[in-house]
């Protein structure tokens, strides 16, 4: 994947050393050290110019990202792909329920990382998989992909600082009480289990969960849930710790008379773009096996 991207030095930034100047904006130690292995991947009003180097006001520094090497571990499958949005940084897909996000022993030529392997393999162009919010296999939703390292740096770091908004809808059986609340309880990996997750508040790792009850039908009820820490099966186990789990949860509540995948789907991402800083904000509507558990006449 090619990228050039363009900066001018205002006058406050007027003195500082490339590398600050390039930090300021994003750029990781990772990204920086693979940008000086590249012959023209930091240039100064057209020439090469070291890092440690001082800019001046009115200069332009131009990046060049040129990533010619695959992911040489995922084999490009066809499979069905919904682009909600995509440019020359970001994808953002709405990933269907039982596909996923990476190959593994199991799933070598069904995941996400296979789908998007072909898709640029038909473009004739280079791609390295490097997927931001990772989802659970069964769980459907917007996912956010980079399409080059230096998206993926940025987009890592917003994550790290909570910038980066994660809405999830999720069906229960019954109604939880209160209607809304903040679920604050460390997760910790369950002995004796490669998979599962448990709240432990004397080893876990901090985990918090904003939820609030949207509507109730046929017994069930829709809530949506704000990830502010990002552990792994955190709403799972949350909702579980509070006593209404989701509907369809294999590992935490086999619960398979209405769906049979979790009941959660990743409904509404926002974060500003990880190279133009616009504000971007995407919504992916509730999946049909989920919605037919509301439905009137379910």
């Amino acid at each position: 994947m090619e990228r050039r991207l363009e900066y001018l030095v205002d006058r406050d930034q007027d003195g500082l050393r490339l590398e600050q100047l390039l930090k300021k904006k994003g750029y990781s130690r990772k990204c920086l050290a693979l940008l000086k292995r590249t012959g023209d991947g930091v240039l100064v009003n057209g020439a090469r110019r070291y890092l440690n180097q001082r800019v001046r006001a009115g200069e332009t520094v131009t990046v060049h990202i040129d990533e010619r090497e695959s992911s040489e571990q995922v084999e490009p499958v066809r499979l069905p792909l919904d682009i909600v949005y995509e440019d020359e940084d970001i994808l953002v897909v709405n990933k269907p329920a039982g596909m996923p996000i990476h190959p593994s022993m199991n799933n070598h030529d069904n995941s996400l990382a296979n789908a998007l392997a072909w898709y640029y393999k038909n473009q004739g162009l280079p791609f390295v998989f490097r997927c931001t919010n990772r989802l659970d296999r069964d769980t459907s939703g917007l996912t956010v992909v980079a399409k080059h390292i230096l998206s993926s740096c940025v987009l890592a770091s917003m994550a790290v600082k909570k910038e980066v908004t994660r809405e999830y809808l999720a069906i229960v059986r019954g109604r939880p009480r209160p209607d809304e609340g903040i679920i604050d309880a460390p997760l910790s990996r369950k002995p004796g289990s490669l998979l599962e997750r448990q709240v432990d508040f004397e080893n876990g790792e901090q985990a918090v969960t904003c939820y609030r009850v949207l509507r109730e039908a046929n017994g069930h009820s829709l809530v949506k849930l704000a990830l502010l820490t990002g552990r792994t099966h955190q709403i799972r186990v949350h909702m579980k710790h509070l006593g209404w789990p989701l509907v369809g949860d294999y590992l935490y509540n086999p619960d398979m008379e209405q769906i049979g995948r979790q009941a959660l789907h990743s409904a509404r991402l926002a974060f500003r773009h990880p190279v133009t800083g616009k504000a971007m904000e995407f919504t992916a509507p509730l999946p049909e096996d989920m919605e037919r558990i509301l439905a009137p006449d379910a």
